[in-house]
C-alpha cells in the first residue's frame, strides 16, 4: 500500500455553500504528515461583479443563453438561520438536482432542523436585470420543496462522490424554465460549462472572494473549465483511494469518482492538477498527462453558494458542484488560501455514476401533507445525533 504523503503541503477543502448564511461543514485532520482542513463552501479570470459596477459581462448566465432552469435555493432552519445553494431543474419539471450537503448532514436524511426550502426561478426580466434572486424581486417564482431525496451513501464528509440529492417541488416549475437531461459519458479531459448563484469577485482569480474583493450571492454566473481527473484515476495507483484502518486519503467517504478541475490563469505555476500529480512519487505523470494551463478568458472556479449547481456538456448535466480544495501555495495556489482564486481545485459529483438514483428520484412522488408530517417526525429522531453545520452570516450585494 502506498504511503499517502505530500511533503510540505497543507490541504484546505471547502464544500461550495454560502448563505443568507453560508452553510459550512468543517472537517480537519492529519494523515501521514499531511494536514488538512475541510469546510463546506463563479469566480472568473476578471470581475464577476454586476456589469453596472464594472463586472465582465462574458460571465453572465442569462435565461436566453439556456440557463432558465438553473435555480437558487433558500433553506430556512428552525432557529431562523437561512442558507443558500444552487440547483437544476430535471426533465419531469418537478424535480431539482442539487448537492446533498445543501440539505443533509448525511445518512440519506434531510437535516433534522431544516424546516423549509424554497427553490427560486428567475424569469427573463430578472435574468436581464441581474438582480439578486434572494430578495425575491418581481419576476421570481419561489416554490417550496415537498420531499427531500438524499443519496443514501452520502456520509456528510466534504469530499464524497455521493454528495447528491433530488428535491421534489410542491408544484411544477414555471413554463419559462428549461429542464435538462443527464450526461452519462466519461468526464476525464472533457471541457464543460458550469454555473451557479454563489459568491462573486470584484477582481477575479487574482483575489478570488477574499474580502474586500468578495461580492454577494444571488446573481447567476457561468464559465468553462476542464475535468482534469478523478481521485481514483488509475495513474495514481490508489494514492488517494487505498484505505488504512478504514480511511482513504481524505476520510471514509467514497472518492474514486470525485472529479476536480483546477482554476488556471495561463501560467504553469498555477497548474495545480499537474503539480499534485507530479508530487505523488510516481514520476512526472502530471507533466505527461495533465499539463494544461486553462481554456483562456472563460476559465472559472466555483465558489461558495454555487454548491448544487450544474456543469453541462452538450447541454446536459454532467456533474453537480460539490467542494473547493487547495494544497497551498507550494502547489500553485496563487493566493495561498482557500478563496476560490487561481490555482485552487473545484470538486464535482458526476451524474454518470448516479443515473439510477436520479431516475428513481424523478419517478418518486411528493407525499401528501399528513404523510410528510410523519416523515419529519421520523427524521427528527435520526437527525438529532447528526453533526450540526457551522453557520456564518452573509450579506446581499
Amino acid at each position: 500500500m502506498m504511503k499517502k504523503t505530500l511533503l510540505g503541503a497543507t490541504v484546505a477543502i471547502a464544500a461550495i455553500v454560502p448563505s443568507i448564511a453560508t452553510a459550512q461543514k468543517v472537517q480537519s485532520g492529519s494523515r501521514n504528515g499531511l494536514s488538512y482542513t475541510a469546510t463546506s463552501r463563479i469566480i472568473g479570470q476578471t470581475s464577476t461583479a454586476t456589469v453596472a459596477t464594472g463586472g465582465d459581462p462574458r460571465y453572465l448566465a442569462l435565461n436566453s443563453s439556456g440557463y432558465s432552469g438553473s435555480v437558487g435555493m433558500l433553506m430556512t432552519y428552525a432557529n431562523g438561520d437561512r442558507f443558500v445553494c444552487s440547483g437544476t431543474l430535471l426533465s419531469d419539471r418537478r424535480s431539482v438536482l442539487t448537492a446533498g450537503h445543501c440539505v443533509s448532514n448525511g445518512g440519506g436524511q434531510k437535516a433534522a432542523d431544516l424546516v423549509r426550502t424554497q427553490v427560486i426561478f428567475a424569469n427573463d426580466a430578472v435574468s436581464l436585470s441581474d438582480a439578486s434572486i434572494y430578495t425575491l424581486p418581481a419576476g421570481t417564482v419561489a416554490i417550496d420543496v415537498g420531499r427531500y431525496i438524499v443519496n443514501s451513501n452520502y456520509t456528510g464528509e466534504v469530499i464524497d462522490q455521493n454528495d447528491i440529492a433530488v428535491l421534489k417541488l410542491d408544484s411544477f416549475a414555471p413554463s419559462f424554465a428549461k429542464a435538462y437531461e443527464i450526461y452519462t459519458d466519461d468526464l476525464k479531459g472533457a471541457e464543460f460549462n458550469v454555473n451557479g448563484f454563489g459568491t462573486r469577485s470584484t477582481v477575479g482569480g487574482a483575489q478570488g472572494n477574499t474580502p474586500p474583493f468578495n461580492a454577494g450571492t444571488g446573481r447567476r454566473r457561468q464559465g468553462n473549465n476542464i475535468y482534469d481527473y478523478a481521485w481514483g484515476d488509475s495513474l495514481f495507483e490508489g494514492f488517494f483511494t487505498d484505505e488504512t484502518n478504514g480511511r482513504n486519503f481524505f476520510g471514509t467517504a467514497d472518492v474514486e469518482f470525485s472529479y476536480i478541475s483546477d482554476f488556471d490563469n495561463g501560467l504553469a505555476a498555477q497548474d495545480q492538477s499537474r503539480r499534485i500529480a507530479n508530487a505523488l512519487g510516481l514520476g512526472a505523470i502530471g507533466d505527461a498527462n495533465f499539463a494544461n494551463t486553462g481554456v483562456g478568458a472563460m476559465e472559472v472556479g466555483v465558489a461558495g453558494g454555487d454548491s448544487g449547481g450544474a456543469a453541462f456538456i452538450d447541454g446536459k448535466i454532467s456533474s453537480v458542484n460539490s467542494y473547493g480544495l487547495t494544497f497551498g501555495a507550494s502547489f500553485g495556489d496563487f493566493g495561498g488560501g482557500l478563496n476560490a482564486g487561481w490555482g485552487e481545485f473545484s470538486g464535482y459529483v458526476p451524474t454518470s455514476i448516479h443515473q439510477g438514483f436520479i431516475t428513481s428520484a424523478i419517478a418518486a412522488g411528493v407525499p401528501e401533507p399528513t404523510t410528510w408530517a410523519l416523515m419529519i417526525l421520523g427524521m427528527g429522531a435520526v437527525g438529532g445525533a447528526m453533526r450540526r453545520r457551522a453557520k456564518t452570516t452573509v450579506r446581499f450585494a
